[in-house]
C-alpha cells in the first residue's frame, strides 16, 4: 500500500489538462479508462461510483502479484488473511452500493427473490461469495509461489525462470478475475434492487 501511495503520489502531481501529456499520465489514463470500459460492460450503469473501488481492488492485487518478481519478498495475496480481508471488503461493498443505489427497501427485497423461502439461501449464497473471492484468489496465488520456490530448489536456472514468467501472468489473471467478480456481485445487486424499486 505505501508503494502504491507513493507511485500515485508522485504520478499525479503534475498532471495536465492539455495535450501534452507526460509518459506517466498518459499510462495512468489507459489504465483508468480500461477499467472504467471494463466496469461500464459489466455493470451497465455508469462507472464512476465504483471505478475507485473496484481499481483499487485490482490495482493492490496487480501489484502484490507483481512484486514476487523480487527476492525474498512474499505476496500478501498468497496469505489467507489478505484475501479474506479483500473479500470482506467486497462483502461489505455489495450492500452498500445497493443501498445507495436502491435503497434500503430494495436492498432487503433481494434477499427474499422469487419468495420468503429463498431468504436463507440467498444468505448462503452471499456467504459463499465472500468464501469464494477469498479462497481462490488464495489458492492460485499461493500455489503458484509455492510451485515456483520447489522448482528453483530442483531444476537448473531455465526452467524457474519460465515459471516465473508464468507466475507472474497468473497473477494478473487472477487480479482481473477478483475485479471482475466483485463488480459482477455488485451488478447483480444494484440491478436486483433497481427492478424491485
Amino acid at each position: 500500500m505505501v508503494l502504491l501511495i507513493i507511485v500515485s503520489l508522485l504520478v499525479t502531481q503534475n498532471l495536465s489538462a492539455g495535450f501534452a501529456l507526460s509518459r506517466w499520465q498518459n499510462f495512468l489514463e489507459t489504465i483508468v479508462d480500461s477499467m472504467r470500459n471494463q466496469i461500464r460492460e459489466i455493470i451497465r450503469q455508469r462507472p464512476e461510483p465504483y471505478l475507485s473501488f473496484i481499481g483499487t481492488l485490482f490495482l493492490f492485487i496487480s501489484i502484490s502479484n507483481f512484486l514476487s518478481i523480487v527476492p525474498g519478498y512474499h505476496p500478501p495475496t498468497s496469505s489467507f488473511s489478505t484475501t479474506a480481508a479483500l473479500a470482506i471488503c467486497v462483502f461489505f461493498a455489495v450492500p452498500f452500493f445497493s443501498i445507495t443505489q436502491s435503497g434500503l427497501a430494495g436492498y432487503l427485497k433481494y434477499y427474499i427473490k422469487p419468495s420468503i423461502f429463498m431468504l436463507p439461501f440467498n444468505i448462503l449464497g452471499e456467504i459463499s461469495h465472500t468464501l469464494t473471492l477469498a479462497i481462490r484468489l488464495f489458492g492460485n496465488i499461493m500455489s503458484g509461489t509455492l510451485i515456483g520456490a520447489i522448482l528453483i530448489s530442483v531444476i537448473p536456472f531455465f526452467i524457474p525462470a519460465v515459471m516465473e514468467v508464468l507466475e507472474l501472468l497468473i497473477g494478473q489473471i487472477q487480479a482481473y478475475i477478483f475485479a471482475i467478480l466483485a463488480a459482477v456481485y455488485i451488478a447483480s445487486a444494484t440491478r436486483a434492487g433497481r427492478n424491485e424499486g
